[in-house]
């Protein structure tokens, strides 16, 4: 059992003795580790001192750097491209509720008035937040002018950081593809939308969609999965008010 020995304590027998000489000894050893260690560090920090302080320099001028190309640079190209693209984003709205879409949805693209489209935002301000959004507002315009191909490729690359626009973009992906008649892909699209961001718009939108085009490839399984799901996880959206009349489709297609 360990003893508890007092501070101060002088050793007696000639066990206790011996024991206190290992003792200091062991500590002696330690302290003479450390003391050689820290010579070496010193001996290693001197001898490379130059390249020391040319690395802290270096990193100095790399962080320096990002911040003014941040500031100087990026800032205000984000704010001229904010600026060039408003007029797009004019016609792009006024589209949505035109009865002509098609005329104002081409400006909201190319440009109008001198005014940069939202191709022109995506080609001079690439890698900006507006060159992103742009790709949204133009894969949208092509959806609506019915130019399926550039309205896929225009929304696969658009970056979401909106919780509603992601869902949607690849929704509309999905939708492009069942008009091209690529119901596989367009499966696929919709899967990803319903998923992403779950919420009670976007996903039983997308769940539905899902399912009509699993019912379409004649896959009763997928579809089953989709249309459960919306019972289950959405049961007030207005898409589980359908579900009852695919899912005696779906169950009777699974029956043959």
């Amino acid at each position: 059992m360990a003893t508890y020995k007092k501070r101060g304590h002088k050793p007696k027998t000639k066990e206790e003795k011996k024991a206190a000489i290992e003792q200091e000894s062991t500590t002696a050893e330690v302290f003479n580790t450390l003391d050689e260690r820290a010579s070496k560090t010193e001996e290693w920090v001197s001898k490379n001192q130059k390249y020391i302080f040319i690395l802290i320099g270096a990193v100095s001028v790399v962080v320096l750097g990002y911040l003014a190309y941040n500031q100087y640079i990026v800032k205000p190209k984000e704010l001229e491209a904010s600026n060039e693209m408003y007029q797009a984003q004019v016609y792009w709205e006024q589209a949505l509720n035109a009865p002509q879409k098609d005329s104002l949805f081409n400006l909201a693209l190319n440009g109008g008035q001198g005014k940069y489209g939202f191709l022109d935002i995506i080609d001079n301000y690439s890698g900006t937040d507006a060159a992103n959004i742009s790709r949204y507002y133009a894969g949208i315009a092509y959806m609506n002018t019915k130019n399926y191909r550039e309205a896929i490729d225009q929304l696969d690359k658009f970056k979401p950081k909106d919780e509603m626009l992601g869902p949607i973009a690849k929704g509309n992906i999905g939708d492009a593809f069942v008009q091209l008649g690529q119901n596989e892909d367009a499966l696929k699209y919709y899967k990803e939308a319903a998923s992403l961001n779950e919420n009670e718009f976007t996903s039983p939108k997308y769940l539905l969609k899902a399912a009509l085009v699993a019912l379409d490839l004649k896959n009763a399984k997928e579809a089953l999965t989709h249309l459960n799901k919306i019972k289950t996880d959405f049961p007030e959206s207005p898409e589980a008010n359908q579900v009852d009349v695919y899912l005696g489709q779906a169950q009777a297609m699974s029956q043959n």
